[in-house]
């Protein structure tokens, strides 16, 4: 994973900005790059405002929904939970730069995203394509493992890449894990597709559902976090502020990706959606038609 490639040492080696204030004006750095300053400090506040309560709703909804028997809305939930983490060690960010435990955490946060979007596909494919093998062998305890393991892989990982940095070949891991997640998000939303042209006990409003979450992960993963590692696997993370500052600002999206992630796991919000946007087209259209009758009568009357 290429999302945890800054240590203490390089942070205050390269910038010495570990006490920073955006409103301190006599800093030469914050002079130089003081747009950038302001647009991060902008775009994490928004966000922040508006992603932690979504978050907490989400949250709320998300728990209503886990069962004994179901396996993705406990990974949806935990998904929520490294937002929330990635949240809450943002508020020191907003007059600061993070100090090394919010930084660390956020980290973490990203990496267990990462990780609970690729369970998350893989739970969708599993359903669609294989239901009588995850029929079968579905229980409560594999998700709790699997949750309990991409924590501890986030924390571990993380962990390692803060002390071996200096070492290219982590570089190489992490470029590796960065594909491997790509590949894996790729086939399973082929797979599930292709399952769903086969399925007939489906309905069509379900397959839309299905195949608009795995697209929703997906465009997240590749528009959102692609970037960011990639910024921080290619050069060095606060050299150029301004692609830090675009692809930091993607990554404070993602929150609010995942919350309408929750949206179209919840049927009856979508319907809801879905019907009053066919109502608002149907009426519409009725007003047309009838707005054109009332035309052509009076064009009737008039030439009679």
């Amino acid at each position: 994973m290429g999302d945890s490639l800054v240590n203490t040492t390089s942070w205050e080696k390269n910038l010495n900005l570990t006490n920073f204030n955006y409103n301190d004006a006599s800093n030469s750095f914050y002079e130089k790059n003081k747009v950038y300053f302001q647009i991060l400090f902008w775009g994490n506040l928004i966000t922040l405002c508006v992603g932690l309560p979504l978050t907490l709703v989400a949250m709320f909804a998300v728990l209503s929904k886990v069962k004994k028997d179901q396996g993705a809305p406990l990974y949806i939930f935990n998904l929520l939970i490294s937002d929330l983490i990635q949240h809450c060690s943002r508020i020191t960010m907003i007059e600061h730069f993070p100090t090394f435990l919010s930084w660390f955490a956020f980290q973490v946060g990203i990496t267990a995203s990462i990780g609970f979007m690729m369970c998350i596909s893989l739970e969708r494919y599993l359903i669609i394509a294989k239901p009588l093998w995850y029929r079968f062998r579905r229980n409560i305890k594999t998700p709790v493992l699997v949750c309990v393991a991409v924590w501890i892989f986030s924390l571990l990982n993380n962990l390692s890449m803060y002390l071996l940095l200096k070492f290219h070949i982590v570089k190489i891991i992490q470029a590796a894990g960065l594909l491997l997640v790509l590949f894996l998000l790729i086939f399973c939303l082929v797979g599930t597709i292709k399952a769903l042209t086969k399925a007939r006990s489906v309905s069509a409003d379900e397959k839309r559902r299905i195949v608009s979450i795995l697209v929703l992960v997906l465009l997240t993963y590749v528009l959102l976090f692609i970037p960011y590692m990639i910024h921080f696997l290619l050069e060095k993370p606060f050299q150029n502020f301004a692609k830090f500052t675009s692809v930091t600002i993607g990554i404070f999206l993602s929150p609010l990706a995942d919350s309408a992630m929750c949206v179209f796991l919840r049927k009856s919000a979508v319907d809801r959606l879905l019907t009053s946007l066919c109502c608002c087209v149907t009426s519409k259209n009725q007003e047309i038609s009838s707005t054109d009758n009332d035309n052509v009568s009076s064009q009737r009357t008039t030439a009679v």
